[in-house]
């Protein structure tokens, strides 16, 4: 019986296509990696104590506006008319992280005295909302259509009403909740940056390299890299059109700036913020939570980790090592707070493994007063968990990937913390490094970070900054600072 050979793929084509993905990756990503390696904690390290004395136009710092002293005791010098675009309002028990930066900033300018107005999408059918908020909250538009589908023209229209009785001083855009064609026609127009493109491309590396020797190469992996590098380039062109930039780490306004060629004049690094109220010190609470959900008292440490337990939040880092871990360590305990596809893998680790599943945010200070130091093993370096924040807020060193956005903006010092590089080698290496420092030392940096979050990270900083820059939009006078 004759064999029939199937038509063999031209050898010369599967080389053109190999040659065409490494030159994208040669050229692109590895400009992008060369920036994690730009000494951005330094001079984060050296600035800090520089601009306490600092002063000039405000427009011209391409340091951290946190880092800065604005009047956060009296009432703003003028109170402005504030629309803000929104794909999302935290109405869940578990609101992301961007919807809790845009309810916490905007909450505490409208009590601040600003008139804030917030467009966003549908409530889910299920949830109790009120249609409007009460006196000193932000006034919220839910406009028409399928619950939690963001529409931006239907928050246009309601925009354009509103604008229409009294006119807005300022637009605040979460991200792309205004795509640029609309933003274009906004003079007055603040985006605030929770991620980009070109972070993105590290990230998918990362993941990638985070695989195991037998593990196949995601097929999403694959097909992305054929799209993301036309998608950094349109972002690079279309991110001209806003005519204001708030990149929320270091790192990502040194992007803007000298990446995305966005002028300097236009790029304002605002560090997102917590409430201050919600993460203290608390060791009585923290004891009571160890007891409550079943921690040993001869416990010798505690770790946690709080978040989506997803692939990228890195839980494959952690899930290996801190497996490797225990095996020599006994009286170690790592205590998850979220929930996702690795809530069960961590499970099954056995008894020095306590897997909560989710928390409201509410909760999340007991979670956090019951450990000894905070791990985020993220393989994201976009953005900035706002769980380094909680964590340092309340008291706690943490652990971390070594990303330029964490590093030049949280793990500023070494005495905050530890970290890492984004595999389970360097990951060990650190936990080891822990477990041989103990608790109490862990606790003497633990109220260094709550000294350091404190002058950076709470609300009030964060809403005093951006305050400051929507008057300064307004009126230009308000650029100077002294």
């Amino acid at each position: 019986m004759a064999l029939v050979s199937k038509p063999k793929r031209p050898v010369i084509s599967l080389q053109s296509s190999l040659s065409t993905t490494l030159c994208f990756i040669v050229v692109f990503t590895i400009p992008a990696l060369l920036l994690l390696h730009t000494p951005s904690s330094s001079v984060c390290k050296n600035s800090f104590n520089q601009n306490k004395s600092w002063s000039g136009d405000l427009r011209t710092a391409e340091f951290a506006w946190n880092r800065l002293k604005f009047n956060q005791e009296n009432p703003p010098s003028e109170t402005l008319k504030i629309a803000v675009f929104s794909r999302k309002w935290p109405t869940s028990a578990t609101p992301g992280g961007m919807e809790r930066h845009a309810h916490t900033l905007h909450t505490a300018l409208a009590r601040r005295g600003h008139q804030v107005h917030v467009f966003t999408s549908p409530p889910d059918q299920d949830e109790n909302v009120p249609r409007e908020s009460q006196s000193f909250s932000p006034v919220i538009h839910w406009h028409e259509g399928e619950p939690g589908r963001w529409r931006y023209n239907k928050a246009l229209e309601q925009y354009e009403a509103e604008n229409n009785r009294r006119e807005f001083d300022v637009i605040h855009t979460e991200s792309v909740a205004l795509p640029f064609h609309v933003a274009r026609r906004v003079p007055n127009l603040v985006v605030s940056w929770h991620g980009i493109a070109l972070e993105s491309v590290q990230s998918s590396i990362y993941q990638d390299l985070a695989r195991l020797p037998n593990e196949p190469i995601s097929p999403a992996f694959n097909s992305s890299l054929h799209g993301v590098i036309p998608k950094v380039l349109n972002e690079i062109r279309f991110f001209r059109d806003y005519a204001h930039h708030v990149a929320i780490s270091d790192s990502c306004g040194e992007m803007l700036r000298d990446v995305y060629q966005i002028p300097s004049r236009r790029v304002h690094v605002i560090v997102n913020g917590v409430n201050e109220k919600d993460f203290q010190e608390d060791l009585r609470l923290g004891n009571q939570f160890r007891a409550k959900i079943g921690v040993p008292q001869n416990a010798s440490l505690v770790l946690g980790v709080a978040g989506r337990l997803v692939k990228d939040k890195g839980h494959p880092l952690l899930y290996e090592a801190f497996s490797k871990l225990k095996e020599k360590n006994s009286d170690v305990y790592l205590i998850v707070a979220g929930s996702g596809p690795w809530l069960q893998r961590y499970r099954d680790l056995g008894p020095q493994v306590i897997a909560l599943g989710s928390m409201n945010p509410s909760e999340l200070h007991a979670f956090y007063s019951s450990i000894d130091i905070f791990v985020n093993p993220t393989l994201r370096p976009q953005g900035l968990d706002l769980t380094l924040m909680e964590a340092m807020m309340s008291g706690k060193p943490v652990m971390a990937s070594r990303f330029p956005s964490i590093k030049g903006t949280i793990l500023v010092n070494d005495e905050f913390g530890f970290m890492f590089s984004p595999n389970v080698e360097s990951l060990l290496e650190a936990l080891e490094l822990v477990v041989a420092e103990g608790s109490k030392r862990l606790s003497q940096r633990g109220k260094s970070c709550r000294d350091y979050a404190s002058s950076m990270f709470t609300a009030q900083k964060m809403a005093s900054a951006y305050e400051r820059l929507f008057l300064c939009i307004k009126n230009e006078t308000f650029c100077n600072y002294i």
